[in-house]
């Protein structure tokens, strides 16, 4: 191991969590509406709240905490309608 690495990673280490606060208020916002909120809502939520963080910021601070929203299935529609229909 280099020695800057050895003294990065060091010198990190005692340093607190600087997103500290905004991942417990995207835990909060992410259980609220019980996990159904991706990091689009989330961000547009905390903006609201008076949090300006970019979207970037807010997905990698939920993958880090193991957040995923849920994904609605897509119905199914056996009728097509007029999109169906080849014209003559």
């Amino acid at each position: 191991m280099a020695r800057s690495t050895f003294y990065y990673h060091s010198k990190k280490e005692g340093q607190a969590d600087k997103y500290e606060q905004v991942k417990a208020q995207i835990n909060k916002v992410y259980h609220v509406h019980k996990g159904r909120f991706g990091y689009r809502r989330i961000t547009l939520q905390l903006k609201r709240d008076g949090v300006d963080m970019n979207h970037k910021t807010i997905l990698r601070l939920m993958r880090e905490m193991g957040l995923k929203s849920l994904i609605r299935i897509k119905k199914y529609r056996s009728y097509r309608g007029e999109l169906g229909k080849i014209a003559p």
